[in-house]
């Protein structure tokens, strides 16, 4: 686990991860802030309300995406797993010939 500093609406925050998670975290705390700070400039809210009303949106955001067909992860994550090991497999016929 590595510790970040991260900020949120101008604030410092410190944030434990796995360092294989780092990007992952760090990309979401740019798409949060982003959207505490629109959200904040449009309503002219600020503390625990417009933090409710961001995650709020996020959610409603997120299942609206998953309704209308977005894709599911890990099903994809099979997926391409399968295309993996069939390119494998014909990959490896191939050097047989050789």
């Amino acid at each position: 686990m590595e510790t970040l500093e991260i900020t949120l609406l101008g604030r410092e925050y410190r944030v434990s991860c796995p360092e294989e998670e780092r990007e992952g975290l760090l990309a979401a705390v740019r798409f949060l802030d982003e959207k505490l700070n629109d959200l904040a400039a449009k309503t002219n809210t600020a503390g625990e309300k417009l933090v409710m009303m961001t995650a709020l949106n996020i959610t409603h955001e997120y299942l609206q995406f998953q309704r209308s067909g977005g894709f599911d992860m890990p099903a994809l994550k099979r997926r391409i797993g399968s295309m993996n090991e069939r390119l494998e497999h014909a990959l490896g016929k191939q050097e047989k010939l050789f």
